[in-house]
């Protein structure tokens, strides 16, 4: 074998591990659900060919589906620039040199790193119509008390709630990095140009900080599609396992997928709802990206 060869074959050889991880674990599941989702399958029995019944089924017979497409929705328009708000402004705040600076900083990424489960179990106390944390401040306050998770209303925006509690933590450290990566010559610049903090902040930080911002999109979006664990456990705390909560107000697309999947035993089902998601987070990650075009800068690049 020549040298380039063999070269070729080492490389190879090396990088083996991932490709028959790639193959096994991604490649075969995502070829096997493809198929499964024009078979009726339900484990048991073999898969029967059915061609495109599922997504007939699907679009124009379950009307659970599109309830879950909207309060998948409803969570999506309403958490993620909730996130990325709360996850800036921190990531701003904890921006400075100051002493025990390291502990708040800490102190704010923790909630990432609690799993799902304890955290909404947590949540789930402290939002108790009748003897949560939540409803207590409310009333020393002299409002009156809310449902949270019991009512059909104010379900959704606990959901909401948690997850900005859990969420916020990844983004903010990402922002904070690129805020550290900000170039100071070109604060002193515009200092001396004479331009206040704010428009320091909004003039030069805020275009720099692009590029963070749409990685940050992009992730938040891909998650909150993909929400489950916080809706599932507190589906099974607030109303038992008939319902998604109050007039199954939290189905989200994951809960409704996996109640298919693995309740009714719709495996055929479940798939083709995997593969009308993974399509719906294609097409929205290619207009993500289609529109940063016209708003992500990056340092050094040729303007278009």
């Amino acid at each position: 074998m020549s040298r380039r060869l063999r070269d070729t074959a080492r490389a190879y050889l090396f990088v083996s591990p991932w490709l028959i991880s790639l193959a096994v674990f991604t490649a075969y599941p995502m070829l096997a659900s493809f198929y499964f989702s024009l078979t009726r399958y339900t484990v048991i029995q073999p898969p029967a060919w059915i061609g495109l019944e599922n997504f007939q089924v699907m679009f124009s017979k379950d009307e659970l589906f599109w309830l879950a497409v909207w309060n998948t929705l409803y969570y999506t328009v309403a958490s993620v620039p909730l996130q990325m708000l709360v996850a800036l402004l921190l990531a701003t705040l904890l921006n400075h040199s100051t002493r025990g600076i390291g502990f708040y900083r800490t102190a704010f990424y923790l909630p990432s790193l609690v799993p799902a489960v304890v955290t909404t179990l947590l949540w789930m106390l402290i939002l108790d119509p009748r003897a949560g944390l939540a409803n207590a401040a409310l009333e020393a306050l002299g409002l009156p008390k809310l449902g949270w998770m019991h009512s059909a209303t104010w379900s959704k925006p606990s959901l909401i709630l948690i997850s900005l509690w859990v969420g916020v933590g990844q983004p903010m450290l990402i922002f904070l990095a690129g805020l550290k990566d900000t170039p100071q010559s070109l604060l002193e610049a515009a200092t001396i140009d004479g331009s206040n903090r704010w428009q320091r902040y909004w003039r030069v930080v805020i275009p720099l900080l692009t590029p963070t911002i749409f990685f940050n999109l992009l992730i938040t979006l891909i998650a909150s599609f993909q929400v489950f664990t916080t809706a599932f456990i507190a589906t099974a705390t607030a109303t038992g396992a008939t319902a998604a909560g109050p007039l199954n107000s939290m189905l989200v697309y994951m809960v409704h997928l996996y109640r298919q999947g693995f309740r009714y035993s719709s495996m055929g089902y479940a798939a083709a709802m995997a593969g009308v998601l993974f399509l719906a987070l294609v097409l929205l990650t290619l207009l993500v990206v289609r529109s940063s075009r016209g708003w992500v800068h990056y340092e050094g690049a040729t303007p278009r």
